[in-house]
């Protein structure tokens, strides 16, 4: 209908047919580009039982993005059972897979990776030219890979869903569904146990880099063990979620987060709500459990900040930039019990004339006395103080 539209006000307009094709593919990439397009859809289902605990737009077509390389590794893992390659396996480079744009391992023409890389460069980096690299080694072309992929897709269930290609690149044909990534995030851990754990991964060493994942709810959310992110223009920010809480296993999945922060927002929130759903009791203990770590924890850090509140000064002197220097001085000189502690400068009138302090502060108060002790050795003037301004701040 909207196309429709668009067409009307082109042809209203007089433009000339060639201004008018132009005019209307421009609005139309547009179209297929913009975020405002990207359709939103949410999904959370019982791993186990394959209930459906949360369902929005659950069945509306979207463009899957990167979560398209969990089928890539869907067919890798089954090529590895079917021992077509092993995780030793070298795969060749191709000239069509170094254009791939980002994001990319940056892979030479003709150079190869082991399968085992091919898995952590697409878990974690989520790299487009490893998966051209995987698509050619496992069908011959991207093309009859991606062919293959659908086809297996649906004979797992996935019935709404079409591969266009090995990475999730922009192709207007590429559609999946919210119900169908769960069911996918669901076979991968069902089918595949010996490799799902690659999906755990949160750091990746390739070639003298560092590479982290792109999943930071891993972090952030308990119980989190993968499993992929995506995002393109066209689609907006989707991931898909395996999260174990108590006996429970939860597939989540969100298409169209506006941003990274926002999809792991609504994830955590959709998680939540069906954790409560299959089993309250254990909610409510996990809630319980948490809220006094974390009181815990902020209780430790306080204990921690008020030993550590004492310092020593090192003199007082007519500049900042003297006073300063003096400071650094001290810690150097004393490294056994000032290292790690922060220099402060405190101003301080003496009459008409402005003296700066020049103080150690963030130790404990053995630590500052024996720090003293150093220090008169070698001739520094120094006496230990308690930071006040700190005490209150703990107190507060």
């Amino acid at each position: 209908m909207m196309h429709k539209k668009l067409i009307s006000k082109f042809r209203t307009a007089r433009l000339p047919l060639t201004t008018f094709g132009a005019a209307f593919l421009l609005v139309m990439t547009l179209a297929v580009s913009s975020p405002a397009f990207a359709k939103y859809a949410s999904f959370v289902m019982d791993a186990e039982t394959g209930k459906v605990l949360h369902s929005v737009n659950a069945d509306t077509k979207n463009y899957p993005a990167s979560l398209t390389k969990m089928m890539t590794l869907f067919m890798l893992f089954e090529a590895i059972e079917q021992k077509k390659v092993s995780l030793k396996t070298r795969m060749h480079v191709s000239r069509r897979a170094t254009w791939q744009p980002p994001s990319r391992l940056g892979l030479k023409r003709g150079s190869t990776i082991t399968v085992e890389d091919a898995i952590y460069a697409l878990v974690t980096k989520s790299a487009n030219d490893v998966a051209t690299v995987v698509a050619e080694a496992l069908g011959g072309t991207e093309w009859e890979f991606a062919k293959e992929m659908t086809n297996r897709a649906r004979q797992i269930g996935m019935k709404n869903t079409t591969f266009k290609n090995a990475s999730g690149l922009p192709n207007r044909g590429q559609l999946s569904t919210a119900r169908d990534m769960a069911h996918l995030g669901n076979e991968l851990w069902k089918r595949f146990p010996q490799y799902y754990g690659y999906f755990k991964t949160q750091k990746w060493q390739y070639n003298g880099r560092t590479y982290g994942n792109h999943n930071k709810l891993m972090k952030d959310y308990d119980g989190m063990d993968g499993i992929k992110t995506g995002y393109i223009r066209a689609s907006g920010f989707n991931l898909v979620s395996s999260v174990r809480r108590g006996d429970h296993r939860l597939i989540g999945v969100v298409f169209g987060g506006k941003t990274s922060k926002h999809r792991n927002g609504v994830m955590e929130k959709i998680l939540d709500q069906a954790f409560y759903k299959v089993d309250p009791q254990m909610m409510a203990e996990y809630k319980k459990n948490k809220a006094s770590e974390q009181a815990q924890v902020a209780q430790a850090v306080a204990s921690k900040r008020t030993s550590t509140a004492w310092g020593v000064q090192v003199g007082a002197y007519a500049s900042i930039k003297t006073a300063r220097v003096q400071a650094k001085a001290a810690i150097k000189r004393a490294p056994s019990y000032l290292t790690g502690a922060q220099t402060k400068v405190v101003p301080l009138k003496n009459g008409n004339k402005k003296v700066y302090r020049a103080r150690v502060v963030g130790v404990e108060k053995r630590e500052a006395y024996r720090a003293c002790k150093a220090l008169k050795r070698l001739h520094q003037p120094c006496m230990v103080f308690r930071d006040k301004t700190q005490v209150a701040m703990n107190r507060s």
